[in-house]
């Protein structure tokens, strides 16, 4: 591969790109620019606070953005098809590791949950969901084809991922990867049968941990009547729902947020949005809606044009990564959905939700190139020299 494809900015190659290519890379570098001025605002004030140094969270965010944004070119530029043959070992991988942050003196908890390795920065949690999109939609696509054998192994896989981050306990992120591969099948036109027991299960597992762990239920319990606890489990979405008030209709002004002053917590990550409402207000607030619908209309028109089944499958995937969980993220910070820790991609401090969403954006341009590309001809018709029925050599 060329040297200068590694770096975005010097990628002589984008001139090249189809349409839906170019703009979703450029709908992403915007994001990724206002994700930035926004969480420069947001962690200015407590890092000067905890570090003396109110550059330090924002410094260290463009380290992850440089490394996620090598690896957004990188992905790009590499054939579907090879990294959908090696998704299944980045699964493995980070399964274990998910494991292994339960382990005591292996994981490391943060805000009584265990999700980051102690030994190094790694969030597995977060870093598996661009794969749980590839590897589920390679295997839906060829459900059909597949033994049972292999179609339960996988299953049993799927679940231990969701099993794992349930314990550490993470509900909302394990919540979002079983949504995540639920929709891909759905998308690939399972049996409505087997797609109800799965969905089934899964919300049966949910209402098990909320019954299980009492700072969960009180949880759901406050997003009904956060006022009715304000300086206890409804704290929180109160803060929020201050700043976001408070922005009325063009803001605040930026850097002026007076709720990231010590009153709204996780302010950087898990409540970004609420800093961003407050100071751009409702104007600054609807267009980045409008933002994330251009780019979900742009995801699905990836999608629709892509005659392979799993680039297919890829697109709607990816595009539920970027689009659904900034809206799941906005939906808890504005009260309409219940207080979990999720990040808002490409916003939030953090180097393992920066480089998954990257990844995320870029195997859905890949998408988008091979959809429109002459390249792509050569793979279509290797594909047609492959056996149709490939349940022995599907972990190849």
């Amino acid at each position: 591969m060329n040297i200068r494809r590694l770096i975005p900015f010097l990628d002589d190659s984008v001139s090249s790109w189809a349409l839906e290519a170019r703009l979703l890379r450029w709908l992403t570098l915007i994001w990724l620019f206002v994700g930035l001025v926004t969480l420069f605002s947001a962690s200015f004030a407590v890092s000067s606070e905890r570090l003396n140094d109110g550059m330090f969270y924002f410094k260290r965010q463009l380290i992850w953005v440089g490394v996620g944004l090598i690896l957004f070119n990188i992905v790009s530029n590499i054939p579907l098809r090879q990294i959908t043959r090696s998704s299944h070992w980045f699964i493995f991988l980070f399964l274990i590791l998910i494991f292994l942050t339960l382990v005591p003196g292996l994981g490391k908890t943060d805000l009584g949950a265990a999700r980051r390795l102690a030994i190094i920065p790694i969030q597995p949690s977060e870093l598996i969901k661009p794969f749980l999109v590839l590897q589920s939609a390679r295997l839906f696509a060829s459900w059909d084809r597949l033994s049972w054998g292999v179609r339960l192994s996988w299953l049993g896989v799927f679940c231990l991922v969701v099993l794992g981050i349930l314990a550490q306990p993470n509900l909302s992120t394990a919540s979002l990867c079983g949504m995540t591969v639920w929709l891909v099948a759905l998308a690939a036109g399972l049996p409505y049968k087997q797609l109800t027991g799965t969905a089934l299960t899964g919300v049966g597992l949910a209402i098990l941990s909320i019954s299980i762990r009492t700072y969960q239920r009180r949880r759901i319990m406050s997003f009904l009547n956060p006022w009715a606890d304000r300086r206890g489990d409804g704290y929180q979405l109160v803060q929020s729902l201050l700043a976001i008030g408070s922005g009325g209709v063009s803001g605040a002004g930026f850097g002026l947020s007076q709720q990231k002053l010590y009153y709204l917590p996780i302010q950087d990550t898990d409540f970004i949005f609420s800093v961003f409402a407050e100071e751009f207000g409702f104007i600054g607030s609807m267009t980045l809606l409008t933002m994330l619908a251009l780019y979900a209309t742009m995801g699905l028109i990836v999608a629709l044009k892509s005659e392979n089944i799993v680039h297919r499958l890829v697109a709607m995937g990816m595009t539920l990564l970027m689009v659904g969980q900034s809206l799941l993220h906005i939906g808890v910070t504005t009260g309409a959905l219940p207080t979990t820790g999720l990040p808002l991609p490409l916003f939030s401090y953090g180097g393992n939700s920066m480089i998954a969403s990257l990844l995320a954006a870029g195997l859905l341009i890949r998408v988008a190139r091979e959809s429109n590309e002459a390249e792509v001809v050569q793979l279509r018709e290797d594909d047609r020299k492959t056996p149709k029925r490939r349940s022995r050599r599907f972990f190849s």
